[in-house]
């Protein structure tokens, strides 16, 4: 009874709402509840299909018109500005002009350097370097003192103007060495007590150079050196060069003009007969043109050069190739190039006693004539952190210098006639090398990088290249580990080299016997703490494996050093 009741005012109440409503076009129908439906699991399952539609008429949606009244409203909001979001940076480390370090180490080894740079105003510099390595020796089983000292001292002054900056700088240089290599199977203590193989060499140069700006000539430079020993030996030499581009034809010439004068002496010869004059003077042109296409970059030159022996009063014209060329492969991965060249090498007694210090103030020095050079390979980037370089090269050198040791007089009466000196020979060489190289960057804070060339000689006279390796290698890591703490190494592997002792004797043939030197691996490492930013300490250590080999005949090298000191960075 109570369901028809609520049925009954249900139905009241839809007749008074239908008055304020459209007439609705559904008929009336009476429904009629028998019971409550409830719904059973199963239930779900018992509708097959889908019912379908089938109404004939189809409600249709009234039509709505909608409209905007605007009326403007005044606003005192300000938006605030954006502002970019930050990124933390590093703290940007100072840099300072100036610097000075000193370190000591075993065989009373001293090292020391100062570097110094000062701005007079903001188109002037002025500055200078001071260093000296210096050691006391103490190699065992030696007869004769293998002490050396090496001092520098360099000044510079540079100019900035509108259209050009200029640099003059002149520099002073001090060595002493020892002829300490004496073939002990010959000599004992009582000739070695007879020797003062002490000897000195002195260097002093001054030169300057001048850029241009948007001018023909693009640069230019020369350079005077004085160099002599404590032996009554000297040379003057002289270098001046310029490069500068011309147009001919629409096409860009670029070329450099050089000029080198040579001369010097030595008291006497190795035998003690006579003096040795020598001297050259060369000049010379080597123009080249680029042309670039594409991936394609070719440098087409030639190598023009007059040398006159003011000695001798000989003159000769000589003519080299200089062209090289590269070509893109595959972008920065792969890049193939080569190319043929050639030059004289003006030779001079400062480069020999530079290369090896022990040689005896007797030699004669003559030009190289490099014939060609040729050289092809592939370089380019394996990765962004990773590039190398292999490289194939053939040379051939007309009066090439070798370093082959004196030999022992039996009538000795200089202190470097007793087999611990070297002299220099020429003879026509054919070099053939491959080399390879590769550049790591793991990253910011470590790199590495290892390189090596293999050689084979082809000699017309000499039976060996002299003093010459067949095999080269090195490494080179620097390791950033902290922002205090520092590391790097380097280790240098040189092969095997052949040289010859001969001793000379009153009453006999000469002794000759062939000595192969044996190659060595040489391993440095140093670390350092920066304690502030000026302040650093750091600790060296040389010959870590303390190999007792020979870089000359009869010259061993120290042993493992070791060596610390501090640097100190700062700005006037």
């Amino acid at each position: 009874m109570k369901i028809k009741h609520i049925i009954l005012s249900i139905f009241t109440l839809s007749i008074a709402f239908s008055y304020a409503q459209e007439k609705d076009t559904i008929a009336d129908q009476t429904v009629n509840v028998i019971k409550p439906y409830t719904p059973t699991i199963s239930d779900a399952f018992k509708i097959k299909d889908n019912p379908t539609l089938a109404d004939s008429t189809t409600v249709k949606k009234k039509e709505i018109k909608y409209n905007i009244f605007s009326i403007p409203v005044a606003s005192t909001f300000t938006p605030a500005k954006g502002k970019a979001a930050t990124v933390d940076k590093a703290k940007a480390v100072k840099l300072y002009d100036n610097y000075a370090s000193l370190g000591v180490g075993n065989y009373t080894t001293l090292l020391g350097e100062v570097y110094l740079n000062h701005e007079l105003s903001r188109d002037e510099n002025v500055g200078g370097y001071f260093s000296h390595h210096s050691s006391r020796g103490g190699i065992d089983n030696l007869l004769l003192d293998d002490a050396f000292s090496k001092t520098k001292l360099n000044a510079h002054y540079t100019k900035n103007q509108r259209d050009f900056a200029w640099k003059v700088d002149g520099g002073f240089n001090l060595q002493s060495y020892n002829w300490y290599g004496l073939p002990q199977d010959y000599f004992g203590q009582a000739e070695a007590d007879a020797i003062d193989p002490k000897h000195n060499y002195t260097s002093v140069n001054l030169g300057g150079k001048i850029n241009f700006e948007d001018a023909i000539v693009k640069d230019a430079s020369l350079r005077f050196r004085r160099f002599g020993d404590d032996r009554s030996s000297g040379e003057n030499r002289f270098m001046a060069s310029s490069n500068f581009e011309v147009a001919i034809q629409d096409a860009d010439i670029d070329a450099e003009l050089f000029i080198d004068y040579l001369g010097g002496s030595f008291d006497s010869n190795f035998i003690g007969t006579q003096s040795i004059d020598y001297g050259n003077f060369m000049i010379g042109i080597a123009p080249s043109y680029q042309y670039n296409q594409d991936d394609l970059t070719i440098n087409l030159g030639i190598r023009l050069t007059y040398l006159n022996d003011t000695e001798f009063s000989k003159s000769k014209f000589y003519i080299h190739p200089n062209i090289e060329g590269s070509y893109r492969l595959v972008d920065e991965l792969l890049i193939a190039y080569g190319g043929l060249t050639g030059k004289v090498i003006q030779n001079s007694y400062y480069d020999f006693a530079n290369y090896n210090p022990f040689v005896s103030p007797t030699l004669f020095v003559s030009p190289t004539d490099q014939q060609f050079k040729t050289f092809v390979g592939v370089k380019g980037k394996l990765s962004n952190n990773i590039s190398y370089n292999v490289r194939g090269n053939y040379a051939s050198e007309k009066g090439k210098a070798l370093f082959k040791a004196n030999e022992a007089l039996a009538t000795a009466s200089e202190d470097y006639h007793y087999g611990n000196s070297f002299g220099v020979i020429y003879d026509n060489v054919t070099t053939f090398s491959i080399a390879g190289e590769l550049n790591v960057d793991f990253n910011r804070n470590l790199t590495l990088g290892i390189k090596g060339e293999y050689f084979a000689y082809d000699m017309k006279n000499e039976a060996q290249a002299w003093n010459l390796p067949d095999l080269e290698a090195s490494l080179f890591l620097d390791y950033q580990i902290s922002e205090q703490w520092f590391a790097g190494a380097s280790a240098y592997f040189v092969g095997e080299r052949e040289d010859e002792r001969i001793v000379n004797s009153l009453f006999a043939q000469p002794e000759v016997n062939r000595v192969s030197l044996e190659s060595y691996f040489d391993l440095n490492a140093h670390v350092g703490y920066k304690i502030n930013e000026q302040l650093s300490v750091f600790a060296k250590a040389n010959n870590i494996f303390n190999q007792d080999y020979q870089r000359w005949l009869n010259f061993p090298v120290q042993g493992i050093q070791f060596l610390a000191g501090a640097t100190y960075q700062f700005d006037f």
